[in-house]
């Protein structure tokens, strides 16, 4: 690796080398390292072309010339129209702190059909006239939920290539309902559950694949399987409409280029001429799961030479295509495969533990069953004694039967249904069900791990784990929640208080500009925004925290990735939501309009006055969109949602605050927590809240009692006022309430009860009792940025201004975060050694970083054995040492000190004295855990 400045991470539109772009000005990134201590990017020159080689020869699309500027975040493409079905390579080069020309890197990325006039497929859909009509069910084989699904569409179209094979091919394809691509005997690509979930009356994602390599010269052959998905398939919880919530059956389009090498170009579409006939798949839902009987395959089908006659002709079920756009985030993919920790026998039932709570699939290995043999898989979350716990999935059938074809070795694996479960019961099962012979997939968007989090204890660290599987678990094309029931919605609240967290652990960039375009579409007239999208179940306006949603997202992802477009295309809606509140409380609490009004959802012992907490998130949306209004550079609107957000600050100062005794109404965790994080008190009364949220906590043996919306503010609140002992005392509970707790009980995810199941009481309520929720935990963006410290300071973009402030303490001996940012890898850690605090930072090049040191000694730090004063790279900026007794503005306990130093890009490390902790924690020595 170059010593010198060097771009790396090249990302288009937060993509790497994406495949069927639709932005017509794409924006280009890139990271930046370099081993050079205080080196920074000083200007960059990008260049597009056509080819590698013309990149070389200088025979460019477009050339930015030489442009200073400190990074390389989201730059947009402003070169000639770019054309569509083309690809272009592009190249950064920078030059470093001095001036000097370093590093280059070069990427590509690839246009898809940008005018709607390149679409000439259409629609195509199993013939309602041919449909296979339903029996009743026999015996138990099917329930009264899935008696009327049926069997999935196999559609195909051969085609001859007769010139010669293309130097390019392309497939565009999407459907409503779920597909799998096939060419000539292959499955094209690795997409699962493809298109994905948009607001489908508005936007359906296609997908593009390179298929030139499974071609044939003369005859060839498309086929696709089509399910019912979240198109026409069971979504959500409304008994009343489960189904159909977009069509009755799925519909298929596609549309192959062939590039060839004289210049021509032809297209193989999807119409009337294609065939299509029931296969194996008798029916596969979301909810329902899976059928499948391998007596129907149809072997051969997807490849040239089969006999089609006994099939049916195809209806064209639309020919418009306006709603046709490129997918713009990753696509669901088999992310990782979990095999069987365990298998017990039952009678003739076997129980297989998968050691994770997961969600996705299983894959089963079938041997000597002989034909016809049925087997059934039900899937479970828990067990209730030795039997799956089943009721928390509410109507969810959640089983897969496969009946077996006879072969000597068979393998069953689901391919349009996913389930949330941990353990499944496998019946019918010839023989001894062996741990090889079942493996767990586990499905979910595709979104790459930026983000890690270690600590010395091994609870702590458990919980990150549980916080990473419920991202992974519930991020399947939306940010979704409860994936073993009958629900899997879009929820907005649950996204904007988890939102900070998914940003540490993965780079959701574009999974969440994508879902803020739906959110957008979902708006109501009058400006209100839903409680879920895509909209389903949920016909009103949405709650205080939910409908918020609209507006907090779009403002966190400029924040954290730099993202002006989003801002952009969310802003007049943001600025709607806003209005509609205000319209309706003129008096500016927000009582009325409030939708289902859920509160602080799931709190627990206690009940956060609703009127305080929707006006709280009032005056946060105002604020909110007053400062999306000075980026944007509207002025008058920057002004007046200012004064907006400042008369309702003083409407709920005025209505719940006793500034005198520093106290908010109803004195819950959550209101004071409100209060404090958005800044609704008055200056003189914030020193007696947090006594008071202190108090209360410490009166309930120091258990929380936050709920959804409270969660995410409670550790970050206690430290930003000097209490990260007690923040800590919380991380470390056992008893329930808490994190830890669900983790004594076994605990794999984020629960989203506290007390989903507890030793005395057993399971909460069936009607609401999901293990894989990641709202709770939100604690998750603390675990980054107050014990191991990453953070930006307040007016800081996409970590352009590093503020680097760990909270040493707890029972932890060391804690480090490691995190890439758009700009670059940062890295944070502290270690308590032999009396010494030793603390490990890693700058990219181009930002800067102000560094809290807590110690006991602000005037013996060292950096690398050397006195601070004069070392290149570190300028010390402010000192300060406590009083015992006293309360510091930084996260050092009473009775320490800090030394604040401001870095440029580099590794360093500092020795220092650690410093004095309170509260009763004392660390756990290495090896040892309470």
């Amino acid at each position: 690796m170059s010593e010198g400045l060097t771009p790396y991470g090249l990302t288009c539109e937060m993509l790497d080398r994406p495949l069927g772009l639709d932005e017509q000005r794409p924006r280009l990134s890139w990271k930046l390292r370099s081993a050079r201590r205080g080196d920074a990017q000083s200007a960059y020159r990008l260049a597009v072309a056509l080819s590698e080689t013309d990149l070389d020869t200088g025979r460019l699309i477009w050339d930015s010339g030489r442009r200073p500027a400190p990074d390389g975040v989201l730059i947009p493409y402003d070169g000639p129209p770019l054309q569509s079905s083309t690809r272009y390579h592009w190249r950064v080069t920078v030059w470093d702190v001095e001036g000097r020309q370093s590093g280059r890197a070069d990427s590509w990325f690839e246009t898809g059909l940008l005018h709607d006039d390149d679409w000439q497929a259409v629609w195509i859909a199993r013939d309602p006239a041919s449909a296979p009509v339903m029996e009743p069910p026999r015996g138990t084989d099917r329930t009264d939920r899935t008696r009327h699904l049926r069997p999935c569409a196999h559609l195909r179209g051969p085609f001859v290539l007769d010139g010669g094979r293309p130097v390019r091919a392309r497939a565009y394809v999407s459907a409503r309902g779920l597909y799998e691509l096939r060419l000539n005997g292959h499955r094209v690509g690795d997409a699962e559950l493809a298109p994905g979930w948009t607001e489908y009356a508005r936007r359906v994602q296609y997908q593009t694949y390179d298929v030139g390599h499974l071609l044939n010269d003369g005859d060839n052959v498309l086929g696709a399987v089509l399910a019912d998905g979240w198109w026409s398939g069971f979504v959500g919880f409304d008994s009343r409409r489960q189904a159909m919530h977009y069509g009755d059956a799925p519909q298929l389009i596609v549309q192959l280029l062939l590039d060839f090498a004289d210049g021509a170009r032809r297209w193989v579409l999807s119409d009337g001429g294609w065939r299509e006939h029931a296969g194996p798949v008798q029916y596969s839902d979301m909810l329902m799961g899976e059928y499948v009987d391998a007596r129907q395959e149809l072997p051969g089908w997807d490849r040239p030479g089969y006999d089609d006659t006994g099939w049916t002709a195809v209806a064209v079920a639309d020919t418009s295509t306006g709603v046709l756009e490129a997918a713009s985030d990753p696509p669901v993919r088999v992310l990782e495969e979990l095999p069987a920790r365990s298998v017990r026998r039952r009678g003739d039932r076997f129980i297989v533990d998968l050691g994770q709570n997961m969600v996705g699939r299983v894959r089963l290995t079938v041997r000597g069953a002989g034909r016809g043999r049925r087997i059934r898989l039900r899937h479970a979350e828990m067990l209730a004694g030795d039997e799956l716990y089943l009721d928390n999935l509410r109507t969810a059938e959640a089983t897969d039967v496969y009946i077996t074809s006879g072969e000597p070795v068979e393998t069953f694996e689901p391919r349009f249904t996913f389930h949330g479960f941990r353990y499944v019961e496998v019946t019918g099962y010839p023989g001894d069900l062996r741990p090889k012979d079942v493996t767990g997939r586990v499905l979910g968007s595709d979104l790459p791990w930026t983000g890690e989090f270690e600590c010395s204890d091994a609870t702590v660290t458990r919980l990150q784990a549980n916080i990473r599987w419920g991202q992974r678990g519930n991020f399947v094309s939306i940010p979704t929640d409860c994936p073993q029931r009958d629900e899997r919605l879009g929820w907005l609240a649950d996204a904007q208080v988890f939102l900070p967290t998914a940003c540490r652990n993965a780079d959701v960039g574009a999974f969440f500009a994508r879902w803020m375009r739906d959110v957008v579409d979902a708006q109501h007239p009058d400006g209100a925004f839903p409680d879920v999208v895509p909209e389903l179940c949920l016909d009103r306006e949405g709650a205080p925290a939910w409908g918020d949603g609209g507006v907090i997202i779009p403002w966190q992802l400029y924040r954290l990735y730099g993202d002006r477009r989003v801002l952009e295309r969310s802003y007049p809606a943001m600025k709607a939501w806003v209005d509609h509140v205000h319209r309706n409380n003129p008096g500016l609490l927000w009582r009325t309009a409030v939708g289902n009004h859920y509160g602080d959802w799931l709190q627990i012992g206690v009940e956060t006055r609703r009127d305080l907490l929707a006006t709280a998130y009032f005056a946060r949306s105002a604020e909110i969109v007053a400062a999306t209004a000075g980026v944007l550079g509207h002025d008058d609107d920057a002004k007046e949602y200012g004064a907006l957000h400042t008369a309702v600050r003083g409407a709920f100062i005025d209505a719940f605050v006793d500034a005198g005794e520093g106290r908010v109404a109803g004195e819950t965790q959550t209101g004071y927590l409100l209060a404090l994080a958005f800044d609704l008190l008055p200056g003189q009364a914030v020193p007696a809240a947090v006594d008071r949220l202190v108090a209360d906590i410490e009166a309930r043996d120091r258990h929380l009692t936050t709920g959804f919306v409270g969660v995410a503010l409670l550790c970050p609140v206690l430290t930003a006022h000097g209490h990260a002992e007690l923040a800590y005392h919380l991380l470390h509970q056992d008893t329930c309430p808490s994190w830890a707790y669900s983790i004594r009980q076994g605990a794999t995810t984020i629960w989203e009860r506290w007390d989903g199941w507890t030793r005395e009481r057993g399971f909460q309520s069936p009607a609401m009792n999901s293990f894989n929720h990641y709202s709770l935990g939100s604690v998750g963006d603390w675990l980054y940025g107050g014990v191991a410290g990453i953070g930006q300071a307040a007016g800081s973009v996409a970590y352009r201004d590093l503020l680097l402030e760990p909270a040493v303490g707890g029972r932890l001996t060391w804690a480090r975060a490691r995190q890439v940012t758009p700009r670059g890898t940062v890295l944070c850690g502290w270690t308590l050694e032999d009396g010494v605090l030793v603390l490990d930072v890693i700058i990219p090049p181009g930002p800067e970083a102000t560094l809290v040191i807590p110690t006991g000694d602000p005037e013996g730090v060292l950096e690398n054995g050397r006195p601070l004063t004069g070392a290149p790279g570190i300028e010390i900026t402010a000192t300060f040492t406590a009083s015992p007794g006293t309360a510091s503005a930084s996260t050092a306990s009473p009775g320490t000190g800090s030394l604040t130093v401001r870095l440029g890009s580099g590794h360093y490390r500092f020795t220092a004295a650690p410093p004095r902790l309170q509260g009763g924690i004392q660390p756990t020595p290495p090896g040892r855990q309470p």
